[in-house]
């Protein structure tokens, strides 16, 4: 089931109208695909396919959002002593402090890039089981807007949308999240 859907993605993203946002009704161009969470590694091979192949009408740009998230903790030179933190002051003290490194703006910082293609790149939003509960999806999207209103975002998420509501892992309320649009 899982393989079909994903071979759906390649025909939407060559889509010369999802490439250029277009019918949309005037909203950013964010779209969300759902999957099993126990599908994670079909997806993340996928991905990595999918923009490995040449001559396509897309370019994907893909951020990771635990990869951004590793790399701030390590410039941040917390990394090595997170597990120390947690032992000293308990999960809920690390949690906040995290997020305090870890907001939607030190992330987008890192997702940032310029110029962008418009009408041929795609922004892959990937890492989102993984890196929560220190990252909310709906928060994200609520700030990446303004950055990338140009160019089409893919959500891959493991859980459910129901065009209003996500829910990770099927399992937690990640948020409310009226703008986006499922992607197949």
């Amino acid at each position: 089931m899982i393989k079909q859907e994903l071979d759906r993605i390649k025909d939407r993203i060559s889509d010369p109208s999802f490439l250029a946002n277009k019918g949309l009704s005037n909203e950013v161009g964010i779209h969300v695909f759902c999957y099993d969470p126990a599908d994670e590694l079909i997806v993340e091979d996928y991905i990595r396919r999918l923009k490995s192949e040449a001559n396509t009408a897309y370019r994907i740009i893909e951020c990771d959002l635990y990869e951004i998230f590793l790399s701030l903790l390590e410039d941040k030179r917390v990394l090595k002593s997170i597990d120390g933190l947690e032992e000293k002051r308990g999960k809920e003290y690390l949690l906040n402090q995290l997020q305090k490194i870890a907001t939607p703006e030190a992330l987008l910082a890192r997702m940032d890039y310029s110029p962008h293609v418009k009408g041929q790149d795609v922004l892959f939003m990937t890492g989102i089981g993984k890196i929560h509960p220190f990252m909310r999806s709906h928060k994200m999207l609520d700030s990446m807007q303004h950055l990338f209103a140009d160019i089409p975002i893919v959500m891959f998420y493991p859980g459910t949308f129901n065009g209003q509501t996500l829910s990770l892992f099927g399992e937690f309320l990640d948020g409310h999240y009226y703008r986006a649009f499922n992607l197949l």
